[in-house]
């Protein structure tokens, strides 16, 4: 009797899908497609260690903590993206991101080998930034079960770091190993193993879910507006002003010097719109811990 090797589930090749490199190209695309609304269709069950997870890393990040990602090859990709698209969203401050990708900056667009098979090289990264009790690290993995994910959590664990685990395999090891796993079943693959697919689908949305709501949280959003956002460009300076009129109701022209005094920055001009100089709307805001909504209460109270 032959030993067989269980296999995450997205891993496994469905008998659905045999042959299909025989079918017309219109049938190829429907089964692609109808994984990839079952793949965000899979994430609401998900939502409440969502919600977890991200009311957990708020606690620690208003403290100072850094948000860090880690994962390989696909997962660790979506990460990166993830995390990379923090900043220009919301200003999330680069000294407080911190990006680990088995292989380094070079598997970004390379294969390298034997790189998610590196457990010292996780442990090693999360020591190499000093992760501690204040930082969330989110491992990404879509068997779950990537070794250098899971020596990031268990190091990140065992420096008292809020843990993150999103994978698509129920058994998965990093899953056991964070303080908050989400796991969203994605199955088998159309393409067995080409978890860039249904897996990948649903990881960059709820890192897309966790990331926003944390953001939403700390104070980044107002009324559904970006306004942690600094308008760098001629695109961002008309959003920003836009986004002026919207909360405060003045002119175009109100907005544009009240966004050009505040050095971009539209939460410090919409206090400026209430009467004070950039500084002062600067030191109103950090007493309210950068919330904007709680800055206007307390100044027309």
């Amino acid at each position: 009797m032959t030993d067989t090797i269980a296999l995450p589930a997205t891993e496994a090749a469905a008998p659905r899908f045999r042959g299909i490199d025989t079918w017309p190209s219109s049938s190829i695309l429907d089964a692609m497609w109808e994984g990839q609304l079952a793949a965000v269709a899979a994430v609401r069950t998900a939502l409440p260690a969502i919600e977890k997870a991200a009311d957990a890393s708020v606690l620690r990040l208003v403290a100072g903590g850094r948000l860090v990602y880690a994962g390989a090859g696909t997962s660790g990709r979506i990460g990166v993206q993830d995390g990379a698209e923090l900043s220009p969203t919301f200003n999330w401050p680069a000294s407080r991101l911190v990006l680990l990708m088995a292989g380094g900056e070079t598997a970004l667009t390379h294969a390298v080998e034997n790189a998610e098979d590196d457990l010292a090289a996780g442990r090693e990264a999360i020591a190499r930034h000093a992760i501690s009790e204040n930082d969330v690290v989110i491992g990404i993995a879509a068997s779950g079960s990537t070794k250098y994910t899971w020596a990031c959590l268990q190091e990140a664990n065992a420096r008292g770091a809020c843990t993150v685990a999103v994978a698509n395999s129920a058994d998965g090891t990093i899953l056991r190993e964070a303080a908050h796993p989400i796991l969203v079943e994605t199955g088998a693959e159309v393409i067995a193993g080409s978890t860039r697919m249904k897996a990948g689908t649903a990881q960059k949305v709820v890192l897309n879910l966790l990331s926003s709501l944390i953001m939403v949280r700390m104070g980044r959003v107002h009324d559904g507006l970006m306004v942690d956002m600094v308008a760098t460009n001629e695109k961002l300076r008309r959003r920003a002003e836009r986004m002026l009129q919207t909360i405060t109701g003045v002119s175009l022209e109100q907005a544009a010097g009240a966004l050009s005094a505040s050095g971009g920055r539209v939460k410090t001009a919409v206090v400026v719109l209430e009467g004070f100089e950039a500084r002062e709307a600067d030191a109103i805001l950090a007493r309210h811990g950068g919330s904007l909504r709680a800055a206007l209460a307390a100044l027309r109270a």
